[in-house]
This record gives structure tokens, sequence and C-alpha cells, in this order.
């Protein structure tokens, strides 16, 4: 399997943080978002901050919430986390509605 090139990483990463913007919007939680590069910070009205970060030496997307902090890769198609497998929109799914106080299904387009 080769490796995953800058150019390659950084466009399926924007796509994965645009759909996130996206998946957030259409919930209709209050919660607003800010953007700086290549880090997304989202403030939920119920209280807690997500941060969310590309880390483009490790060719991985980090997310720090209340609940933690988990790495993420691009295999088999989807952001996978590094330890446990678990899909990004399914994570953060369960990170929102902890924070937000009610449940959240986020999912990519």
């Amino acid at each position: 399997m080769r490796a995953m090139t800058d150019s390659e990483f950084l466009t399926l990463a924007e796509v994965a943080l645009r759909d996130i913007e996206r998946a957030l919007e259409a919930t209709g939680i209050d919660v607003e978002m800010e953007r700086s590069g290549n880090v997304l910070t989202i403030e939920l009205a119920a209280g807690g901050k997500i941060v969310i970060n590309l880390q483009e030496p490790m060719r991985q997307i980090w997310v720090a919430a209340k609940s933690g902090a988990s790495h993420y890769a691009y295999r088999d198609g989807a952001w996978r986390d590094t330890r446990d497998g678990r899909e990004l929109f399914a994570a953060l799914s369960t990170i929102v509605s902890a924070q937000a106080g009610t449940p959240v299904v986020l999912r990519s387009r």
C-alpha cells in the first residue's frame, strides 16, 4: 500500500472539515464554529469546546474535547480512530451529543 501524499491528505482532510461544518449546521443545535487555517473550533451553547485540527506531518485529523483526544487516519475510505478504528463522524456524533446534552447524528456527504 503506497503512502498518501501531502496533497492527497490535504484534499481529503479539507473535505472532512467542510463536511463537519455542514453536518453541524444541519443539526439545528446552537453552535458557533470558527475556522483558522487547518483548525476548526466548535463551541456549543450548552457548554464545551471541540477543537479539530489537521496534523499534516502525521497525515491525521486530531480531535480534542472534554472526553479526551483522539487521532484519525484515512483508511479504507474513511477517517478512522488510530486506536479503536471508530469512524470520525460516528465519534463526533457521540462527542457533540454528550456536550450538547441532546442526541446529534453527524453524517458526511
